[in-house]
């Protein structure tokens, strides 16, 4: 396990920075990937009929634009950067917990530390991803009025219409669907690092 030189502060920063530049690269096919899902629940006179990624992301800049493809961008981009955040800072504070602290040996503390880190991860991020899921499916009524104005009104009417645990909705079912992959992600990664440690890199 690599030793960590900084504070709780700059892990914080650490993860708001790569989460934010990782989630701009990526925010169009998120776009496409939300727009297939919700594809599949709509009445049949309004799907889309998308035949795979490629054929969303065309058919959005076909009917609504480029500029569609950073649609839900902005709450993509602040869900990664909560993400990041509290995955990366959790894991290193927890790995210091564990392993100074409490005296646990390698296995324990960067399993123990992975679960935390999945936790955080996903308790941080989840009422951006609920906003960012809100804005991404949304479509315009009769009378081609959008439910939201953006997400900072999506955020509000959600937090009207259903108090501020409405954003945590599916909680259990997410928590599931996050904490297993950065767990597994920090576990390999202190394998990797290990395995390069041994050849000398």
């Amino acid at each position: 396990m690599m030793e960590s030189r900084y504070t709780l502060y700059q892990k914080a920063l650490c993860g708001l920075t790569a989460g934010a530049i990782g989630a701009s690269v990526g925010s169009p096919a998120d776009l496409a990937l939300i727009r297939m899902q919700a594809d599949a629940t709509l009445p049949e006179a309004q799907k889309r009929h998308f035949k795979n990624a490629f054929h969303a992301l065309s058919r959005i800049v076909i009917d609504e634009g480029v500029l569609a493809l950073c649609k839900g961008a902005g709450p993509t981009v602040v869900r990664a950067m909560a993400l990041n955040m509290g995955m990366l800072a959790s894991y290193d504070q927890s790995i210091e917990l564990f392993k100074d602290n409490l005296g646990f040996g390698e296995a324990a503390t960067v399993i123990g530390a992975s679960t935390i880190s999945g936790f955080f991860a996903a308790a941080c991020s989840l009422p951006f991803d609920y906003v960012k899921t809100q804005i991404q499916k949304m479509q315009p009524d009769a009378e081609g009025k959008l439910p939201y104005s953006g997400s900072l009104d999506c955020a509000l009417k959600t937090l009207k219409s259903g108090g501020p645990f409405k954003f945590y909705t599916g909680f259990p079912v997410y928590c599931v669907r996050i904490a297993p992959h950065v767990m597994m992600t920090w576990i390999f990664l202190n394998q990797i690092q290990k395995l390069e440690k041994s050849v000398g890199l």
